[in-house]
């Protein structure tokens, strides 16, 4: 029996990340098309994803490519067929900026880096397509966040 020393090429890992693809894939919601939206705040550590929690999934970069990245977002609604609304995370500064909501720093990021959320996309997450729970956000955090897209978009 011989054996080969050339090295066999890593899979792309990312095509198996929850939220990818499919039925349960992460996708764009156009946010004042959703219909009505009732903001709440209902985290419960239970592996779903509940409004008032960070969770990471795959989101797509706004090219709509099919390129995208595994990322946390914060999900604000839960939609009457299951599926739920969120909004992302960066960790890239947004000083300033009113498409982007400062939240500060927390578990979701290792590295402890303050983190800012994005209020001008909207995303809809399919609770088969979270990869995991990271943490909920406090309520007044959660609040700024849910303000600003009520005001944005006329949510309730």
């Amino acid at each position: 029996m011989t054996t080969s020393s050339t090295p066999v090429p890593a899979s792309d890992d990312s095509a198996a990340l929850p939220g990818r693809h499919g039925p349960t894939a992460t996708v764009e919601a156009p946010p004042r098309s959703v219909g009505t939206v009732t903001t709440t705040y209902a985290p419960d550590h239970d592996g779903d994803p509940d409004p008032g929690e960070i969770v990471w999934t795959w989101v797509p970069y706004e090219e709509n490519d099919g390129r995208g990245k595994d990322r946390p977002v914060l999900v604000v609604a839960r939609e009457r067929a299951g599926t739920l609304l969120a909004v992302q995370l960066s960790s890239k500064r947004h000083n300033n900026d009113r498409e982007w909501v400062p939240i500060g720093a927390g578990p979701w990021d290792r590295a402890g880096r303050d983190s800012w959320v994005a209020v001008d996309r909207v995303l809809r997450v399919h609770p088969a397509g979270m990869r995991r729970e990271a943490c909920a956000l406090d309520r007044g955090r959660f609040n700024l966040v849910v303000n600003r897209l009520r005001e944005r978009y006329g949510w309730r």
